[in-house]
């Protein structure tokens, strides 16, 4: 039977879904909030947005609670490879946008437009109680195309365009983000001051940033997701939180890092599949505190594709694949695969650090297994071919000398076991306590 409370963008008689969904969602939630008015009768509402392509020239504005914007399709392909095909190859592709319940982003920006300017959603409510139970789910946010930003990159490749898919920028209770598409967004989805936010099952990629909770939060939970930001933004970042869980994500390449925590405490990064070309693929930073790095596999390698071959983080190889500045932390049963070719390290002739304790104390490494193989890196054309070739390849030129740990003088009373060889821990075993793992006596 229908229901009052529900809405499909393509019937409501304001607007036109096709030409600007965003004029048409702000409408509903109008209709909303003028039906309920009752203090205890504000049950909220659910916006459908069903497959096709709808243009959004007008930013939704939410604050209202207990809504739900939802699609039949998260509809993401990659546009990345799209626009690094020649042009006239584009009519033998099987298609070439993304799809399901497809937002086009196309909010107008001024040079001196705010980041928040150039959110598809953009949520907002000041009093109390907080703003909560606001749902994005199934559909896709696609920022169509990215621009130049005065460098010699393609305008396709840069990653920056000002807009964002979903700006949260009060305190909220409860949000939820799950099977959602991203692609072709300078920020996917970007929110402050969270509490108890599930982001879930989402795949979020070829975005400057992907994941950004910024002021501060608690008790979150980042699980499931495929994610994989640009070169110079962040795929999963997080300032100033206690409790938070990120687990079970499938982290891409080319993010300047797969998961930054900055002043984060009493959290777990657990069971994540990380994968970088870079150094610094999970940094604790700013005193990030008492938490828990357990069961994740690391892999660095280098990039394949042609199109990105010269691109990088701007970090060197003595910098970590983990670099923790915080205490008591415990890093513990990690695989690391450390893959890449020894004449390319960064400055030449070092060697590569995997685990660097830069600052702060009493930290735990215990049990983390380090494979590090030297290879002769090829690049190719096709994007998939060269990734998947990459990844299966596992015979080398041999062993790639690798410092498993090294703890830097700011960083002390540090208990390192079983986490690399004798000549593979860089340690004041004056100031630390280390059980280096044993080696064969050939």
């Amino acid at each position: 039977m229908p229901s009052a409370n529900y809405y499909d963008v393509t019937t409501w008689p304001v607007g036109n879904a096709a030409v600007d969904v965003g004029e048409v969602i702000n409408s509903i939630i109008a209709d909303i909030k003028n039906r309920q008015t009752a203090e205890n009768g504000k049950p909220g509402a659910v916006i459908y947005i069903p497959p096709g392509d709808h243009r959004l020239r007008t930013q939704v504005v939410i604050d209202i609670s207990f809504l739900r914007i939802e699609g039949s399709g998260h509809g993401f392909t990659s546009s990345s490879i799209r626009f690094n095909v020649p042009e006239d190859e584009w009519p033998d592709l099987h298609e070439l946008w993304p799809g399901g319940s497809r937002i086009l982003v196309d909010i107008p920006l001024g040079d001196e437009s705010a980041e928040s300017d150039g959110a598809a959603f953009f949520v907002e409510r000041s009093g109390s109680p907080r703003i909560s139970s606001v749902e994005f789910s199934n559909f896709c946010i696609d920022g169509l195309h990215f621009t130049a930003d005065g460098s010699e990159v393609h305008p396709e490749n840069t990653y920056v365009n000002g807009k964002t898919g979903i700006y949260v920028e009060s305190a909220n209770d409860s949000f939820r983000v799950t099977g959602m598409g991203f692609v072709y967004l300078e920020h996917a989805v970007t929110i402050h001051n969270a509490d108890a936010l599930s982001v879930h099952d989402n795949f979020i990629a070829e975005c400057g940033s992907c994941l950004e909770l910024r002021g501060w939060g608690q008790a979150s939970k980042i699980t499931d997701n495929l994610i994989g930001a640009g070169p110079h933004g962040y795929s999963v970042y997080a300032e100033k939180h206690g409790g938070l869980l990120v687990t079970a994500n499938n982290v891409f390449p080319r993010g300047a890092s797969s998961i930054q925590l900055n002043g984060v405490t009493r959290s777990s990064i657990t069971n994540n599949r990380l994968h970088s070309f870079y150094p610094g693929m999970v940094v604790l930073d700013a005193d990030s505190s008492e938490n828990l790095i357990g069961s994740n596999h690391f892999l660095r390698d280098h990039e394949p594709w042609t199109p990105f071959l010269d691109v990088d983080n701007g970090l060197d190889d003595l910098f970590g694949l983990l670099r923790i500045n915080g205490s008591n932390n415990s890093v513990i049963g990690n695989h690391f695969s450390e893959v890449i070719d020894a004449r390319r390290v960064k400055p030449s002739g070092v060697t590569p650090v995997i685990i660097r304790l830069a600052a702060g104390g009493a930290n735990y490494v215990a049990s983390n297994h380090v494979v590090a193989v030297n290879v002769r890196a090829a690049s190719s054309e096709s994007a998939f071919a060269a990734q998947v070739d990459a990844l299966l390849t596992t015979r080398g030129w041999g062993t790639l000398a690798v410092t498993c740990v090294a703890v830097d003088a700011a960083s002390a009373r540090n208990t390192i076991l079983d986490s690399g060889r004798a000549d593979e821990v860089d340690v004041d075993t004056a100031l630390n306590v280390v059980r280096v793992t044993p080696a064969l006596g050939l």
